[in-house]
């Protein structure tokens, strides 16, 4: 049985690396990660694998495995707790919806930014046959990815 000491290591690193986790995904954007393709979740999979080690400081050990997974629930049932209670936190972490379309014309600043090409918000629009550009009152990209389309009938519309 390792020393508490290297417990409480392991207890540190798993939450650092928690954190930088969340600020990179964060960094990533909302975008690619409703776009995920196989590489991408290769990604996901390789990067916990890469992560492990450095949380659990090399051991195998059945303890070490279990403080650091129980350090991620805790980790992760606080993080909730406080995007629960802090708003800005939560709109700081996970972002919040944005204007990309307004009085049937595509908001190209906001587009722009977020990484959209009017041929993707025009597609995501007629997916399924939904509203065409003219006649959508306003549609917004959600902090999940979904592009949700309001016409001008009122009827609200959710695309993928």
């Amino acid at each position: 049985m390792p020393p508490a000491s290297f417990f409480g290591h392991v207890v540190l690193s798993t939450l650092l690396i928690y954190v930088w986790l969340i600020l990179m995904l964060r960094f990533v954007g909302r975008r690619e990660l409703a776009l995920l393709t196989p590489i991408d979740l290769l990604l996901i999979v390789l990067l916990g694998s890469a992560v492990e080690t450095s949380m659990v400081g090399a051991s195998t050990e059945l303890p070490i495995g279990i403080v650091s997974a129980l350090t991620l629930f805790v980790a992760n049932r606080l993080i909730t707790a406080l995007f629960a209670r802090f708003a800005w936190l939560r709109k700081a972490v996970g972002g919040q919806p944005v204007l990309i379309v307004h009085d049937g014309k595509i908001v190209e600043k906001q587009a722009r930014r977020l990484g959209l090409s009017d041929e993707e918000i025009l597609e995501a629009l007629h997916e399924r046959e939904q509203c065409r550009i003219e006649e959508c009152r306003f549609a917004v990209f959600e902090p999940d990815g979904e592009i949700n389309a309001v016409p001008y009938s009122r009827k609200v519309l959710t695309t993928q």
